[in-house]
């Protein structure tokens, strides 16, 4: 069992509240920020214009600062929030699902999916906007099945089996991505960009399906955050205590990796959000998903479009965004192992 004990703190709801005006800040902020600097009021300005119809508020302005934020910055804003908030949601559910603290987005092969997808679409040179993003879904989609069905027993879906199918599926998928690489010859940067991650170019059209994907797979996560806190206790105590073990697990396996799939086909590859942004709430909330999926969500959203507006406004050269999780998110995470290591002797 996942077990983080919790830090006096701001209430739940407080908490939540807290790190919601820090999101609407962070993506005024990051609206205004770049080689065109644009004040908070002109963005609230331009957004009221466009959201409401309201083209006297950007009457007087510079016809290119509505342009530069609502089809430049924006789609590529609020998109990265979406999948962070995606990325850590997928990793809270994970760890609660699987009993494992180490689980995250990837921990069954769907991003490896969503590279293989993406690197066939790259490679036989697929055409339309949304040929590589499709390809990745599918990709993702169709590891997603394999994994389940090798892991399906006559009691059900195995947790213990899912975490050995999905690192049998990512190995195969990973012989396979590497094959693809050595035919894309000239086309093997592409591959290699897209796998490190990118908000580039993102669209209103990518802005409306991962924040419709990640807010639905927000409300079921909430909804059954009870019984992912039961079946903590076991299977037999939460069969006694009427919890639908096997349902529970497929609905929220499959809606995790729905998140996962949807976030990966649109951004990439970018790690380490799903596993450090859970363990970083549980020393504030506790362990009760509850209080724990919303929190991570939000928490995912704010981390993640910080670290792509630093790559983005403060980095020389733009690095790729799961480089920059990477880098960080390993010594964070290294650091928080090492305390519970500790924490764990000391007891």
């Amino acid at each position: 069992m996942i077990n983080h004990n919790p830090r006096p703190g701001p209430p739940p709801g407080i908490q939540a509240l807290i790190l919601l005006l820090l999101l609407i800040a962070l993506i005024l902020i990051a609206s205004g920020l770049g080689y065109i600097p644009i004040t908070a009021e002109q963005v609230i300005r331009v957004v009221g214009a466009r959201v409401f119809g309201l083209d006297d508020l950007i009457r007087e302005m510079d016809k290119t600062l509505p342009y530069v934020v609502w089809d430049v910055r924006l789609p590529r804003i609020l998109t990265a929030a979406a999948v962070g908030m995606g990325l850590a949601l997928s990793g809270t559910v994970f760890q609660g699902l699987l009993l494992n603290p180490l689980a995250d987005p990837y921990t069954l092969g769907v991003s490896a999916g969503a590279a293989f997808g993406a690197s066939v679409a790259l490679v036989f040179n697929l055409h339309g906007l949304l040929a590589v993003p499709t390809a990745a879904f599918l990709g993702a989609g169709i590891t997603l099945a394999a994994v389940i069905a090798l892991s399906a027993t006559d009691g059900g879906i195995d947790r213990h089996n899912l975490i050995l199918s999905g690192v049998i599926v990512a190995a195969i998928l990973s012989a396979g991505l590497s094959f693809m690489k050595y035919l894309a010859d000239e086309k093997v940067a592409a591959i290699i960009f897209w796998l490190m991650g990118s908000f580039v170019s993102r669209t209103w059209l990518d802005v409306g399906v991962t924040w419709l994907v990640t807010l639905f797979g927000l409300a079921v996560a909430v909804y059954y955050a009870r019984d992912l806190n039961v079946m903590a206790l076991g299977e037999r105590s939460a069969s006694a205590l009427g919890v639908q073990t096997s349902r529970v697990r497929l609905i929220l396996l499959c809606t995790a990796s729905l998140v996962t799939a949807v976030c990966v086909s649109v951004s990439g590859i970018i790690g380490f959000v799903g596993l450090i942004v859970p363990h970083l709430m549980r020393f504030f909330t506790g362990p009760d998903n509850r209080i724990l999926v919303p929190i991570s969500a939000l928490g995912g959203a704010v981390l993640l479009l910080a670290a792509d507006t630093v790559t983005r406004v403060y980095l020389p050269g733009e690095i790729p965004i799961g480089v920059l999780t990477a880098l960080i998110g390993g010594p964070v995470f290294c650091y928080i192992f090492r305390r519970q290591h500790l924490g764990r002797d000391n007891d």
